[in-house]
């Protein structure tokens, strides 16, 4: 749900307090990671001595940070072959959409951006920006690449200012201004810091966590699963929907399944609903679609729904996908923690230049997501 801005083969986002970029080839991957220069900031409050020591760098989690957010672990040929077994359908049209991921995001930015986008198409979606307002009116600058700034997410207690309301409405987000005031009061104010994450599926939990079992599967999802669904319910801008989409994709539930008109549609078209009792798209009908496909496709059943929802679209209905594997991930070792921090010094002092120069990070500044068999370089801090 992030603004994602694309430089010639590069992509670049605000992502766990940096500015995340990526290019791909045919079979890797490669990141640079860019973080503020915490620095060239004044103490708060100023100090009335000067410092002896000087704080360490933190340790860079970039690479388990890229793995993490695109859900790279998961094996995705096996994934898609356990789903063609069971279903000929999918068998049918997923060999067109191979490579589609279901990212892990944060629970907040998952949240916070699906209220935004909600009663919306994906061309409506794209073009709104709500995500990429909220994040520059509000929330921390993290720098710039080119002349771009990436800001980070603002928190809960960030959006929950009475003031916010009115503000989000002069910058366009009309009725959603008052959900996201009220969800973001109710986060801060109601409940407990970290009461989103407790919602997390503990098989998929946040960063750095060890993984726990999640309990049985049940054709209506594993426990956590409808009791997440259920709190979501209880916030402002909130309904089946909203909640499923932040279930699956902020807080690891594979087994929700979004269900809209146009599911609905892929519903009654190729699973034989849309006769009898399940003839409009109701809260029964809605349960009944989504049951159906977690007995048919399994605890990741929102990851295969996805599929089939791009598979879908118009926009894609055409394409076709090039499969790319990425099968291991190790560190290009060309001393990532002192590029990174050049990185960052460039970005805060100069707002490096589109145009390559002497000083501008290049290609090679790119850490790689492959085996390396030979390395020039090797240098320690």
């Amino acid at each position: 749900m992030r603004s994602i801005v694309q430089v010639d083969d590069t992509w670049s986002c605000a992502l766990h307090g940096r500015v995340l970029s990526l290019r791909q080839d045919s079979t890797h991957l490669h990141y640079r990671a860019s973080f503020p220069d915490h620095s060239l900031e004044p103490p708060t409050p100023p100090s009335s001595a000067p410092s002896s020591t000087v704080d360490p760098a933190p340790e860079d989690d970039t690479e388990a940070l890229v793995k993490h957010y695109l859900n790279l672990d998961p094996n995705l040929t096996e994934l898609y072959e356990q789903w063609s077994s069971v279903d000929a359908n999918f068998k049918k049209k997923a060999p067109r959409f191979a490579g589609i991921r279901i990212l892990r995001q944060d629970a907040w930015e998952a949240l916070v951006g699906f209220i935004c986008s909600s009663n919306n198409n994906i061309i409506r979606i794209s073009q709104m920006s709500k995500m990429e307002k909220l994040c520059i009116h509000y929330g921390p600058l993290l720098g710039h690449v080119g002349i771009t700034p990436y800001h980070d997410m603002p928190s809960p207690s960030v959006l929950a200012d009475p003031k916010i309301e009115s503000q989000l409405r002069q910058l366009g987000f009309g009725y959603r201004a008052k959900y996201l005031y009220q969800t973001a009061a109710m986060i801060s104010q109601e409940h407990e810091q970290g009461w989103l994450d407790s919602l997390r599926n503990p098989e998929k939990p946040i960063m750095g966590q060890k993984p726990s079992s999640a309990g049985e599967m049940q054709p209506g999802g594993r426990e956590g699963y409808r009791i997440a669904h259920e709190e979501l319910l209880a916030l402002q801008g909130v309904g089946p929907k909203v909640a499923d989409c932040v279930c699956l994709m902020g807080l690891g539930w594979g087994e929700a399944v979004p269900v809209d008109t146009h599911v609905w549609q892929i519903a009654q078209r190729d699973y034989k609903f849309g006769k009898g009792k399940h003839s409009s798209l109701t809260k029964a009908t809605y349960d009944a679609v989504g049951d159906r496909f977690r007995t048919l496709w399994g605890k990741e059943a929102g990851w295969a729904h996805s599929v089939l929802f791009t598979a879908d679209l118009r926009a894609f209905s055409e394409r076709l996908v090039t499969k790319v594997e990425v099968t291991q991930v190790k560190e290009e070792r060309t001393d990532l923690r002192l590029e990174t921090r050049l990185e960052a010094e460039i970005v805060a002092k100069k707002k490096v230049k589109r145009e390559a120069d002497d000083s501008e990070p290049g290609p090679n500044d790119f850490t790689t997501i492959k085996e390396i068999t030979r390395i020039k370089r090797r240098k320690k801090i």
